[in-house]
């Protein structure tokens, strides 16, 4: 199969990529948070070619992704006035929301779950593409499974060149970080993945609102399969990945590998450059935004040349405790 890069902006193309999802193809398409690989969700033959592209587990449900809400009520049922209050807030926007399942949705999206993720997204590109195709799109990342989640539409080409038809090409991702996921099924809304969209925000939102697991989306039980990001080990470069919890402890991690004889670099904040003399550094911004934009551009650009990555702890401030989540997620630990 020959993969073919095609602008947003062009109109043509756009509406080529939007007759590929209505023939049961996938697409891979940009959003604000990272790009993904989207099939007609009322297709379950569609929906297969997801899995076999990105070479990802049966039991990892995706991702529903609508443009308008009109689209909800072939997806979901049941909906909690909490949903359209949430909606109000964040939506277009970087929150996934997961509610009971409509019987239009098939197993292969839910992974056999009765409930079903769906998610708004911001960016103009994805609208248009769903809009275009005339039907919600269900969408993992756009990459091999357990690999860094791509920015980029060079991300996706580098993972899924031959394995699916169409990228288009929309520029980087504004937030750079997975969708946060808040599970309304339950008596309490509870975030079980976080993201942009952080707990402190919701809180002023809901009456009600509680997180899992702060940093680790590991856990087993019943919210195991509810959540993409949650069973299997995600968003991970091809080498070794160690957290440092400041200079002192990267430089040591950075000492330890190369006297182990491995290639080894520091992705560490652009004021805290100086700290490492002569390492090899890869900067990456202070703030929180910045921070969670750029790791995974940067996590790609490391292990091309390196097989020991060690990352500076983000600050925990805005966004940065989801940033840390993707981190001990792909890490070593």
């Amino acid at each position: 199969m020959m993969t073919e890069i095609i602008s947003s902006n062009d109109k043509k193309a756009m509406l080529r990529a939007a007759e590929l999802i209505k023939r049961g193809e996938t697409v891979a398409f940009p959003t604000e948070t990272v790009y993904g690989l989207g099939a007609n969700a009322f297709d379950e033959d569609a929906v297969n070619k997801i899995f076999e592209a990105k070479g990802r587990p049966a039991d990892n449900p995706l991702i529903v992704h609508i443009e308008n809400m009109n689209m909800i009520g072939d997806i979901a049922v049941g909906i909690p006035d909490d949903f359209y209050t949430l909606y109000e807030k964040f939506m277009p926007g970087p929150l996934t929301i997961i509610l009971h399942r409509g019987k239009k949705i098939g197993d292969k999206v839910t992974a056999g779950l009765d409930t079903v993720a769906v998610r708004f997204p911001r960016h103009r590109t994805a609208s248009e593409l769903i809009k275009k195709s005339g039907c919600p799109l269900a969408t993992p990342s756009a990459n091999l499974s357990a690999h860094i989640s791509p920015t980029t539409a060079r991300h996706v080409y580098d993972d899924l060149n031959g394995r699916i038809p169409l990228i288009i090409d929309g520029g980087e991702c504004s937030v750079g970080i997975e969708s946060t996921v808040l599970d309304l099924t339950g008596e309490i809304p509870l975030v079980l993945r976080p993201g942009a969209v952080t707990l402190d925000m919701l809180r002023k939102v809901l009456k009600e609102v509680e997180q899992l697991n702060k940093y680790s989306p590991s856990d087993t039980g019943l919210f195991c399969n509810k959540s993409p990001g949650m069973k299997y080990r995600h968003y991970s470069p091809n080498a070794d990945l160690y957290i440092a919890n400041d200079g002192k402890d990267a430089k040591f991690l950075y000492d330890t590998a190369l006297k182990d004889g491995k290639k080894t670099v520091i992705i560490a904040k652009a004021a805290n450059a100086a700290l490492y003399g002569d390492r090899n550094i890869l900067t990456i911004p202070d703030d929180s935004k910045g921070y969670a934009k750029k790791i995974y551009s940067l996590l790609r650009l490391a292990e091309q040349s390196y097989g020991f990555i060690v990352c500076e702890k983000p600050d925990l401030s805005g966004s940065g405790e989801s940033v840390l989540n993707r981190l001990i997620k792909a890490s070593n630990k």
